[in-house]
């Protein structure tokens, strides 16, 4: 009984995916690895085509769902059915620092209900890792989705979620609605994500649109133009 205690997950890892089966398996089995002790991990599938889906249905050691293409939507989901009061949001091209739960948990027990890692790429030019320098500051506009974010399940729902109706800066605009609450904290561990999408379209002019994006969702601008933005000149 005492060892079933301590084994009770204390954190809900939700991973939104889309057409990641090149990348889903090894990435599962990184967080296994970096955990500490066994966390719930909820994998929420936005409609894949390439066979995500199909492969995360022969896993039985996770939980895994499909819901309505949209990571605002996925990880709403994953939210709504996680089993834990502590969530986790990262996304698959991430490596994560050793015992990373351990390090979530030790803040949380300080009353600290919401935060993120530092970012560097993994394959960095100078460009690059100007770019996520910036990550050790606790402003809003050094913040972004690939830096992963904990938050506790009460704080999560008080704050309605991640809002549907942004395609991107989903995570920024939850988040903008943290640091007015005053309650989020930059851990000074660093979470490695890819650089493999700024090699292949271009590093000053992804840093470019990227950067347009977030000055325009930091002015208030619609979710409805950024959409368009995004559509237009990321994706």
């Amino acid at each position: 009984m005492t060892g079933a205690l301590i084994n009770k997950p204390e954190i809900s890892i939700i991973v939104p995916v889309f057409n990641e089966i090149n990348f889903i398996n090894d990435f599962i089995s990184h967080l296994k690895s970096t955990c500490q002790t066994p966390q719930e991990i909820i994998i929420v599938d936005g409609g894949s085509t390439d066979g995500t889906g199909q492969l995360l249905e022969s896993l039985t050691d996770i939980s895994v769902f499909q819901t309505k293409t949209g990571r605002a939507n996925q990880m709403n989901f994953g939210a709504k059915i996680a089993k834990t009061s502590l969530l986790y949001f990262v996304h698959v091209d991430s490596i994560l620092p050793q015992n990373f739960d351990t390090l979530i948990l030790n803040s949380y027990k300080k009353k600290k209900v919401a935060g993120c890692f530092r970012l560097k790429f993994d394959k960095a030019n100078w460009l690059l890792k100007l770019a996520a320098a910036g990550s050790k500051w606790n402003h809003l506009l050094c913040r972004g989705g690939d830096q992963s974010l904990f938050v506790s399940k009460n704080k999560f729902d008080m704050l309605n979620g991640f809002d549907p109706r942004y395609k991107v800066c989903e995570d920024i605009e939850f988040i903008k609605k943290l640091y007015k609450n005053k309650c989020f904290i930059v851990l000074p561990q660093t979470l490695t994500t890819s650089s493999r999408r700024f090699y292949k379209n271009g590093i000053i002019y992804l840093l470019f649109h990227f950067g347009v994006l977030h000055f325009l969702h930091y002015l208030g601008v619609k979710p409805i133009f950024l959409n368009k933005y995004y559509s237009q000149y990321v994706i």
